[in-house]
């Protein structure tokens, strides 16, 4: 009995690091396919004869693909196990990295529909199954799959340049290089499913419109969604026009690739200690205000001074505020939640709203940047958002629940 017990806890035990190390590989996916378009923008516009607000619909349309599926992966995953909603979102990446290397303007813009797709499932259901699978860690395990996020988002900035020109693949096969982790991860959950027999969404599945509805009634709610688009438009606004902000000031675009780059592995250390910090206590009002602080005079420095050396300290203040704010964004998924299907509910409503508001960034800045023809007035807007986005994080850090 004591041997079968044993064997028992260690099957577990085997099966909670498979987990682990699966949610890990999932993360890795969740920003390569659109953090590598930002440094390769220029050759795709004189490749295609885009235009800078047409150029941002390159970042946008991942966007407003996860605005559009944010809401129906809960009910996804109320009627398949989680692992077969990841495998879904996986094939869809998949399938978009393939088909946008199509030198063509539908294909490159469907394919990049189709890669912001199977994101968004992804996006969606990682809160949820952290919440339901890690309980009692879900800050810790919130602040793992974050920072190896950002890990690879990070090294797509920096290698699609050289990988593009250095290793002379191009735009298009630069691109579809990050198809290889969506790969692996796929094999890694197929794997799961199958030792896993019992990986049912019993706490995810939506049990009746009355308590979703309920969300859409909660203004923390929306103060959750409004922090989560705001924090996340400046995001993808930086990863898609920091690189030619930084040509502008006389960087050469593979140095402007790798300090993109930079914003990103600078953020590390808020992406992992953020949400343990965070869970620590049970207001986040100040901590919202202190990381938003960041990007703040990260934005600043970047409008006021063309010095390289000041340069680099707004972009390392921008990249950790940044990553600090998605963790915290993140965060509250889980911590303004109740349980795992209020967390997953919470996730689809905050990102559907949420990524509405970050789609319209990367297009409004171009726009901006068309009509200018400087980046003076699109910085001075990116600072605006900050200022926007620390005052919805200042409400969304309330001690209560939605």
């Amino acid at each position: 009995m004591e041997f079968i017990e044993q064997t028992t806890k260690a099957k577990e035990k085997s099966i909670q690091a498979v987990l682990v190390a699966a949610i890990i590989f999932v993360s890795f996916n969740l920003r390569p396919a659109i953090t590598s378009v930002g440094p390769l923008v220029n050759d795709i516009q004189n490749d295609l004869g885009l235009a800078h607000w047409s150029a941002g619909l390159l970042t946008s349309l991942p966007l407003i693909a996860f605005a559009v599926m944010s809401p129906i992966v809960p009910n996804i995953s109320g009627k398949l196990t989680n692992s077969w909603t990841l495998i879904i979102g996986l094939i869809f990446l998949l399938l978009g990295l393939f088909i946008r290397t199509v030198a063509n303007l539908f294909f490159l813009f469907f394919g990049t529909f189709l890669v912001g797709v199977g994101i968004a499932v992804l996006n969606v259901i990682l809160p949820g199954i952290v919440k339901d699978k890690f309980p009692q860690k879900f800050a810790l395990m919130t602040g793992v799959y974050t920072t190896s996020m950002s890990v690879f988002a990070a090294l797509a900035s920096g290698m699609s340049v050289p990988l593009a020109s250095g290793l002379n693949l191009g735009w298009k096969y630069a691109l579809l290089v990050w198809s290889v982790p969506a790969v692996i991860a796929l094999i890694f959950w197929l794997f799961i499913v199958k030792i896993d027999k019992k990986d049912r969404p019993k706490d995810i599945k939506i049990s009746g419109k009355q308590e979703t509805s309920n969300l859409w009634r909660s203004s923390l709610a929306w103060q959750i969604a409004l922090f989560m688009g705001l924090q996340s438009s400046l995001f993808y606004v930086t990863i898609t026009w920091l690189p030619d902000i930084l040509f502008s000031k006389g960087v050469s675009r593979e140095m402007a690739g790798w300090l993109l780059s930079l914003t990103q592995f600078i953020g590390l250390p808020a992406n992992f200690f953020v949400p343990i910090l965070a869970e620590r206590y049970s207001s986040q009002q100040k901590v919202a205000l202190g990381i938003c602080s960041f990007s703040l005079i990260g934005y600043f420095l970047l409008l006021i001074s063309p010095a390289f050396w000041v340069m680099i300290i707004g972009i390392a203040l921008i990249g950790f505020g940044l990553s600090g704010t998605f963790s915290l964004a993140l965060s509250f998924l889980g911590l303004r939640a109740r349980n795992a299907r209020q967390a997953s509910q919470l996730s689809g409503m905050a990102q559907s709203l949420g990524y509405i508001f970050a789609a319209v960034g990367p297009m409004l800045i171009g726009y901006i940047y068309d009509f200018s023809e400087k980046w003076t007035v699109p910085i001075i807007t990116l600072i605006i958002i900050v200022l926007l986005t620390a005052f919805f994080g200042y409400r969304a850090g309330q001690d209560r629940y939605v």
